[in-house]
């Protein structure tokens, strides 16, 4: 599961994903279900920076309240679901971010966690995107694809995005690989040791708040 991600650092993203920036984008401490990000797609043979709003919604809807449904789609199924199975074949994208939100114990007592990689480059969540036709006009959306979760994540939640490393992005990005299947080795638990987290202030729940405090670590906390 991944509900809530940090997408801060652009002048790290155009050096780690090689990719060109066409829109200027505000940076979020809080990125949340219907927010837009920007995402690193192919077009023309390239790699690009592209505004998408978080939450799948497949180009078949009737109307883009699915889309707050679709916002995770699990790697064991995606080659099943109405929703992901073309996406996945044809429209693959990455999610850049400088760490994700979990929440760990139970209702009314979650302690929210950030979770980033341990040696401070930008994680590189995999995803799929898609157009849906609305009234107005196109409307790009994107999901963050999940996997079981790993040793570190283990600690907190059962789930975790895939998290792809930088010798995989041409494969995850081919837009010529329409062969799903031969995907399933980069869609798996990050390696152990990959990431390290610690515990933040509960206001990260409240999509409305956003700022540098949202990743700031509880005092006298202990770490994972």
């Amino acid at each position: 599961m991944c509900a809530r991600f940090a997408f801060l650092n652009v002048q790290a993203m155009l050096t780690g994903f090689e990719a060109a920036l066409l829109p200027e984008f505000e940076a979020s401490y809080n990125v949340a279900p219907t927010d837009y990000s920007l995402v690193v797609r192919v077009l023309e043979g390239k790699r690009h920076f592209w505004p998408m709003r978080w939450g799948l919604i497949p180009s078949w809807a009737k109307d883009e309240a699915i889309g707050v449904k679709c916002i995770n789609a699990r790697s064991e199924t995606i080659t099943e679901k109405p929703s992901f199975r073309g996406a996945v074949k044809y429209r693959r994208c990455i999610v850049p971010a400088n760490g994700f939100y979990e929440w760990q114990g139970e209702k009314g007592f979650k302690q929210p966690y950030f979770i980033h990689r341990a040696d401070g480059a930008m994680l590189a969540m995999a995803g799929l995107h898609e157009e849906w036709e609305s009234p107005a006009g196109t409307l790009e959306t994107f999901t963050i694809v999940t996997t079981d979760a790993n040793r570190e994540m283990s600690n907190i939640h059962t789930r975790m995005p895939v998290v792809l490393e930088a010798r995989d992005f041409g494969m995850w990005l081919d837009p010529g690989l329409t062969d799903a299947d031969r995907l399933w080795g980069l869609m798996q638990p990050a390696r152990d040791g990959t990431l390290a987290m610690y515990p933040v202030g509960k206001a990260v729940g409240n999509p409305r708040n956003d700022g540098p405090e949202m990743m700031e670590r509880v005092p006298g906390s202990t770490l994972f």
